[in-house]
């Protein structure tokens, strides 16, 4: 669990510091998070992407659930499912990701295939 003054420290970065934190911290962790509604992951739409976005961690999820997206879910997902199923499925659908998007800022845009490569980066250097 993160404390409110490291939750609120990591939220004052740029999209890129907060691409470095989530690469780092999802390779911690072994997992990152979504928001889940019923009808599934929620999405977002840039001007040409659709993109699902996603978390380091379950207080920056929930934080983001609010307004129109206050009914939704933080879920985790283990990297070991994400390379197995997601990263394809989401290339298959021609899905982008969003990684750690916050209130104010956008977040940096991957497609799947960068994404798993950068997590795979990540965990090897944790070995």
């Amino acid at each position: 669990m993160l404390e409110q003054a490291q939750v609120k420290q990591i939220l004052q970065l740029d999209d890129s510091q907060r691409a470095t934190y989530f690469f780092k911290e999802a390779a911690a962790t072994n997992q990152l998070w979504i928001l889940t509604d019923e009808h599934g992951c929620v999405m977002l739409n840039t001007e040409d992407e659709d993109c699902v976005p996603v978390w380091p961690n379950q207080e920056f999820a929930e934080a983001w659930a609010t307004d129109e997206w206050q009914n939704c879910q933080p879920e985790a997902i283990s990297l070991n499912k994400w390379f197995s199923r997601w990263s394809h499925g989401l290339a298959d659908d021609e899905l982008a990701l969003v990684v750690f998007p916050s209130q104010n800022e956008q977040g940096l845009i991957y497609y799947p295939e960068e994404l798993e490569q950068e997590l795979k980066q990540q965990l090897n250097k944790k070995r």
